[in-house]
């Protein structure tokens, strides 16, 4: 054979062998996640490397975004690569099934419907509590200026509306008086921030309104950045449970060889380890030790679902937030 042919033919060798090899899996994942979860994954991501690295002798990378999660769904669902999605609501979820990028049976890849924790929708008012603010009705008073993020975009502020609404419903008013009372509140309502943590940056740094309505942990946050002495949390008589789910992205997982590490990672916030960490920052874990040895920071509190009582997040999708449903008749002026 000649030296051409024979180089021509080590050529085809090659790139048949190149063909026929396997995929090396990357070692690195996106985890996409809504906005007042930053301080969560700082710790999580690291303790989940050495976690792999001990237990596959692996050195992995965890990146993170942030965002208003329902902005985050779609960003995702555009085509920004997560590897693993971690949201704060279901529908976030199900936006990424249609768009073909997360398994229709995603709540049973994981435990409790795929959600490793819950937290719930409290009211943070500035130190002495001057506008004396008890529970939802106050929000509605006159003179009394509320901060919430935008239910358009953001998870949070979506669960402080149906917060609201369910009060309502539970004081014993229909749905007309649930409707008259949600628009008294969000009139008070001068700003709609996108996210939550952009809510409590309004609320704590800029000092605008007499109460903040967030997720449970950021009064932790605030707390701990802002001192003990300048914000108090009020629980209200009854509020919901923000249940805060989980999903592998399938098509970036399969396209980066990370099934395997996505999962794990996932994984890990159920082990005692990752739930320690998830009580540790303010979210109520799903572990039944864990929590009882973090009973003091978790007040018993009396809650309701969006199944349990407002009808499914399917419903409540249609009813409330669709283009032109009841959230954009509320806020007309």
């Amino acid at each position: 054979m000649s030296a051409p042919r024979f180089a021509r033919s080590l050529g085809l060798f090659a790139g048949l062998a190149l063909l026929a090899a396997p995929v090396l899996a990357e070692t690195s994942l996106l985890n996409v996640s809504y906005d007042v979860t930053r301080e969560l994954y700082k710790e999580v991501n690291p303790a989940f490397v050495a976690h792999w690295k001990a237990k596959k002798g692996v050195d992995v990378t965890v990146n993170q975004s942030h965002g208003g999660s329902t902005k985050q769904s779609q960003s995702v669902a555009a085509g920004l690569e997560a590897d693993v999605v971690t949201m704060n609501q279901a529908p976030d979820i199900e936006s990424l099934v249609k768009a073909e990028r997360v398994s229709k049976n995603w709540r049973a890849e994981f435990p409790h419907d795929a959600t490793p924790y819950t937290t719930t929708s409290v009211l943070i008012v500035r130190k002495g509590n001057p506008k004396k603010i008890k529970d939802w009705n106050d929000l509605a008073r006159k003179g009394v200026t509320v901060i919430v993020p935008n239910p358009k975009t953001s998870g949070n502020g979506r669960y402080t509306y149906l917060a609201a609404w369910g009060y309502s419903l539970k004081k014993g008013g229909g749905e007309a008086k649930a409707r008259a009372f949600v628009k008294d509140l969000f009139a008070n309502v001068p700003v709609l921030d996108g996210g939550g943590r952009g809510a409590t940056t309004t609320f704590a740094q800029r000092e605008i309104g007499d109460v903040l309505v967030t997720f449970e942990n950021e009064a932790g946050l605030l707390a701990k950045e802002f001192g003990e002495d300048k914000f108090e949390v009020v629980y209200p008589s009854v509020s919901i449970e923000a249940a805060a789910p989980v999903a592998l992205v399938n098509p970036i997982v399969d396209k980066r060889g990370t099934r395997e590490l996505a999962k794990g990672y996932l994984d890990f916030l159920y082990t005692p380890e990752g739930q320690e960490i998830i009580a540790k920052q303010g979210f109520r874990p799903r572990d039944k030790t864990v929590l009882a040895r973090h009973a003091k920071r978790f007040p018993k509190l009396e809650t309701f679902t969006v199944e349990t009582l407002l009808g499914g997040w399917t419903k409540v999708h249609e009813q409330h937030f669709a283009d032109g449903a009841y959230y954009d008749q509320i806020i007309v002026r």
